[in-house]
């Protein structure tokens, strides 16, 4: 029997121990495989979310629509809470009729103009009347016909509870603040811009209009807005 080398015996033992090579055939096989896997799941993830999509409830997507909308009108206040001495009165603010002249009254609340406003004129069954100025101003003509206002004409136009204000020139010391109590009559609506309605609180305005007053129409006791609260949504 023939007897076997010893460095045979080593160099048969390095080939046994040594890594076997991969072949490049090999390789480009399991990119191939793994770009397929990856292809059929991607393709599977996006036909599963198309079809939920086609069956969901129509009007779950216009809600989303709708959430969008008012997330992107978030910054416009549509509603004035008017916090006086009696209690909270809610007006919702008609931008689209009277743009400026909302524009100006929510500048104003937010510099606080509005702030311890008293009601310097209260006409019973009429209107009460806000100002930061004690004077006539546009309130002469109304408090003039404060007592005809028993008999309604058929000319008065235009919804009871609403805000308006005079249409003199507006600065910081000529604002006034109306809140009528009955249709406004068609001659002294032309005097006025009406920008609000009030929503919540008309029991609040009544009281108000029930407090005493001199011959002047003053309130005998001060009654006032302690402040206003602007908001997006009720």
């Amino acid at each position: 029997m023939a007897r076997i080398k010893p460095q045979a015996l080593l160099q048969q033992s390095k080939k046994k121990k040594g890594p076997s090579r991969i072949s490049v055939t090999t390789v480009v096989l399991y990119i191939l495989i793994i770009a397929v896997l990856f292809f059929v799941f991607a393709t599977y993830r996006h036909w599963t979310q198309r079809s939920r999509i086609l069956t969901m409830d129509p009007s779950s997507v216009l809600e989303s629509e709708d959430d969008f909308a008012d997330e992107r009108n978030s910054g416009v206040a549509r509603y004035a809470i008017l916090s006086t001495t009696k209690g909270s009165i809610m007006v919702e603010l008609y931008k689209e009729g009277s743009a400026g002249v909302v524009d100006e009254f929510i500048n104003l609340c937010q510099r606080g103009y509005f702030k311890e406003m008293p009601f310097r004129h209260i006409v019973k069954n009429f209107v009460i009347q806000g100002s930061s100025f004690d004077g006539p101003g546009s309130t002469e003509n109304w408090t003039l016909r404060g007592k005809l206002n028993s008999q309604h004409e058929t000319s008065m136009k235009r919804e009871t509870f609403v805000l308006g204000t005079s249409k003199a020139k507006h600065d910081e010391e000529g604002w006034e603040l109306f809140i009528t109590t009955i249709p406004i009559p068609a001659d002294l609506s032309e005097k006025l811009i009406v920008f609000g309605r009030v929503i919540r609180g008309e029991d609040i305005v009544q009281e108000i209009e029930e407090a005493d007053t001199d011959e002047h129409y003053r309130p005998k006791s001060p009654i006032g807005i302690t402040n206003v609260t602007l908001k997006q949504k009720v």
